[in-house]
């Protein structure tokens, strides 16, 4: 019996301790990929002209390391990439670098570029949340309040906006 209780308890703690490299080992390759990925985009960018989907990664994952000021920078470029290139799916960048702006805590210049989004593509969920997220920092209710219902006109099953906006009408309705 007493050796019957070792055992169980070390298969436990084997299982925990795989488990546990397993995730340990998924995050040092998902972490090496992407310093990989960067050293690529750092030295092709630095060597001449890259293209829109070049500068909007490079940004994307200056992004993913919170250096919203390259950020903005890698997406300024790409839109000017996409000038060049004839892009027209502009949407996204303007999404992203209103996220690099939000970051700063720019929220004017994040909300510019949010709005420019969705003139853009009018249905975009991700910059209508981020717009409502932005409205909400400077404390601008109804805005924020309008921007996740649409958000619900467009995905009615979206978690984020269904609980931004049951907790802005309960502000609402206390003001």
């Amino acid at each position: 019996m007493d050796n019957s209780l070792v055992v169980v308890y070390l298969s436990v703690l084997l299982v925990l301790l795989g488990a546990a490299g397993w995730f340990v080992l998924r995050q040092v390759f998902k972490t090496r990929k992407a310093e990989l990925s960067l050293s690529r985009l750092q030295n092709q960018l630095g060597q001449g002209k890259g293209t829109t989907q070049e500068h909007f990664e490079l940004g994307s994952l200056y992004l993913s390391k919170n250096l919203a000021i390259q950020a903005v920078q890698q997406f300024q470029q790409a839109l000017k990439a996409a000038e060049s290139e004839g892009e027209s799916n502009l949407a996204p960048i303007y999404n992203a670098m209103g996220y690099a702006y939000f970051m700063q805590e720019q929220f004017d210049v994040a909300i510019r570029n949010y709005k420019e989004a969705l003139k853009l593509k009018a249905d975009y969920v991700t910059a209508l949340n981020n717009l409502g997220h932005a409205y909400e920092r400077k404390n601008l209710v109804a805005p924020a309040l309008d921007a996740y219902e649409q958000v619900l006109k467009h995905e009615p099953k979206n978690g984020i906006a269904k609980r931004r906006v049951t907790s802005l009408r309960k502000r609402v309705a206390i003001a």
